[in-house]
């Protein structure tokens, strides 16, 4: 299979009759540890991974932005750079762009047309942010053609915000990974100071993904709604956010909330105590503590949170049944479907392997897609 850092290229002259004169790149990102913690000021520890979104560009000396999404069935757009910027009303993909290119500009930066070919393998509904790797990657696109030098923090931010501009309220940390991710680490993101902290993946150690194959959409009412849940919480328990609160003064203020509103409270404040200890584990390469806290994550979101599927549970269940007390398994990315991820160690990859192929079709009537990957660099760019 082509590396879409080569397709996007050769796409682009196919598209355009001209070669592009630079190319862009960022990769999604699978969560480790640290779920709905993020848009509550909280811990997280994502790291990036080997598949992503490639832009091939060049200048066309107009106004205006000319697109081919290679994967979105050839689809194609084209827009003027205007602060005035609206959405498509069909295209989803194309307002990712559209709503990059309205904040950049709404920044005061001078950005001129464009001609573009993306390519993605990210999985699309597979809880890995593929938007935010289309994001950052087109960010970093118009900050390295025009000279605007925006910092790779500032480009996660613009992402975040054009994630808003849609009408997903999301937290920052999908683009920060990918705008910021290291080889070989994991990122322990703390989402109100945004100070990062690179964390070695131990080397004995392997990062698996098993997508459930039932897609997820986060811009709905379901994600929005745990975070209104979350911010009131926060209000009744006197704090900025629940990152400020402990379990302890949760507990104190039980009676003066409803039943949701403090299951998703305790299901955040657990989860950022959960992260801060996983970093220590993943540091010290434990794999039965990182395993007794990813699986302690999973059945918080299953049960307090509410937002994983029977599927995703059938997944988690099956590792844990085939391999103990080192199933470092849970759900990962926004629920209501999408991915699992396990940390393994490499003999146990295919033992993984084989019990998923055997027992999650029967439960789920379709197969998972099993991924291998490791921790890469987040956003790049060069000129062609």
């Amino acid at each position: 299979m082509t590396d879409v850092r080569t397709k996007c290229i050769e796409e682009f002259k196919k598209h355009f009759q001209y070669d592009p004169t630079m190319r862009s790149y960022a990769p999604g990102r699978v969560n480790l540890i640290g779920e709905h913690t993020d848009y509550n000021d909280g811990f997280v520890m994502p790291c990036a991974i080997k598949f992503g979104t490639a832009i091939a560009a060049a200048k066309n000396n107009t106004n205006k932005m000319r697109i081919l999404a290679v994967d979105v069935h050839g689809q194609t757009d084209e827009f003027e750079i205007s602060k005035d910027l609206q959405k498509h009303e069909s295209k989803l993909w194309s307002n990712y762009l559209r709503g990059v290119t309205k904040l950049i500009c709404e920044k005061g930066h001078k950005v001129e047309g464009l001609d573009l070919v993306i390519c993605g393998d990210v999985p699309l509904g597979a809880g890995l942010s593929s938007s935010a790797s289309l994001e950052v990657s087109y960010g970093n696109l118009l900050s390295k053609a025009f000279d605007l030098n925006i910092p790779l923090q500032e480009i996660a931010l613009i992402g975040q915000a054009a994630e808003a501009f849609i009408g997903c309220k999301c937290g920052i940390m999908d683009q920060t990974i990918s705008a910021c991710g290291q080889a070989n680490c994991a990122l322990k993101i703390d989402c109100r100071s945004l100070e990062l902290t690179q964390v070695a993946v131990p080397s004995h150690l392997e990062v698996v993904i098993i997508n459930s194959n039932v897609k997820h959409a986060l811009v709905g009412g379901e994600y929005n709604e745990r975070r209104e849940q979350c911010e009131n919480a926060a209000k009744i328990l006197g704090v900025k956010a629940l990152r400020d609160a402990t379990l302890e003064q949760l507990e104190a203020n039980k009676d003066k909330m409803d039943e949701l509103s403090f299951k998703r409270a305790r299901h955040v404040i657990s989860e950022d105590n959960r992260v801060l200890e996983a970093v220590k584990a993943f540091a010290d390469g434990n794999l039965v503590e990182l395993a007794k806290l990813m699986y302690a994550s999973h059945c918080s979101m299953r049960d307090d949170f509410e937002i994983t599927i029977p599927e995703i549970n059938a997944i988690v269940e099956i590792v844990r049944d085939t391999l103990g007390e080192k199933a470092a398994v849970r759900m990962t990315g926004g629920g209501f479907g999408g991915s699992v991820v396990a940390v393994l160690e490499p003999n146990d990859v295919q033992k993984v392997k084989d019990a998923i192929n055997a027992k999650y079709p029967l439960i789920a009537m379709r197969d998972a897609t099993i991924f291998e990957t490791h921790a890469t660099s987040g956003a790049s760019f060069d000129l062609l």
